[in-house]
């Protein structure tokens, strides 16, 4: 159990150059500013954290951090996932007892979500894992296996993720809801560096999806649900769109 008076909670935020669809997309333009910097700003704005720092082994982007006064830690470029990114840079943040992983791909972050995420992990500083959904009524997203479907039980906590549409509802049994899984996650810090240590598990590698190493394992993952819609920036098609977004929100 950690004692709330040590509970110290760091927004990490995950940025490297390489990417087969858009290399370069932390520093690309929108608006006239790197995406990287319109996520940096964003996440300055939640109260709940105590610390925000930028990770990466690009020094391309820790120049960009340096111009915009991020905090940033460099982490080696050999790691196999984010979350191992995610890892080294907490065992660099002293005291934190929890991190926050905000992606570096949105630049319309809501910050009241991190906060919101923050304040759950300070309620329930045992929580070894939280992340968040969001209600989806559309046909299509549900039958997309790019949006990530998820199901939870009466206690908000994770009972499944999937690229398939869940839950399946035979045609006379009641309408069941339908979440998309928010890709922000919050890790109590010692459970963090357990997690990495697991070995990829089966149903992670079948569904492609990280998150359920830690459920194969017996971990509980908390889910706030909420009606944000994150919206990040995955191909240079989608600029437009997040350029129009943007200009709306400001």
């Amino acid at each position: 159990m950690i004692n709330n008076e040590k509970i110290r909670i760091v927004g990490i935020i995950p940025a490297r150059w390489a990417s087969s669809r858009f290399p370069g997309k932390p520093l690309h333009p929108l608006l006239g500013k790197p995406l990287l910097q319109h996520v940096f700003e964003r996440a300055s704005l939640c109260a709940e954290l105590d610390e925000l720092v930028i990770a990466t082994d690009d020094d391309r982007i820790t120049a960009l951090c340096k111009t915009i006064g991020a905090k940033v830690i460099k982490t080696r470029p050999d790691h196999p996932s984010g979350t191992d990114r995610i890892a080294e840079a907490a065992q660099q943040c002293e005291a934190a007892s929890h991190v926050i992983n905000i992606q570096g791909d949105e630049p319309l972050l809501e910050p009241e979500l991190v906060d919101t995420l923050a304040r759950e992990l300070r309620e329930d500083s045992n929580i070894p894992m939280i992340t968040a959904g969001s209600p989806l009524d559309d046909p299509e997203l549900i039958a997309d296996s790019n949006i990530v479907k998820l199901v939870i039980d009466r206690n908000q906590n994770a009972l499944y993720f999937s690229r398939s549409p869940i839950p399946f509802s035979r045609s006379d049994a009641p309408s069941l809801p339908t979440y998309r899984h928010l890709g922000i996650y919050g890790y109590r810090v010692d459970f963090l560096e357990h997690f990495i240590t697991l070995p990829p598990s089966a149903l992670e590698t079948a569904e492609g999806l990280e998150q359920l190493r830690a459920l194969e394992n017996g971990a509980t993952i908390r889910v706030h649900l909420t009606e944000h819609e994150a919206i990040g920036l995955d191909s240079p098609d989608q600029i437009p769109l997040i350029e129009s977004l943007l200009a709306l929100s400001q």
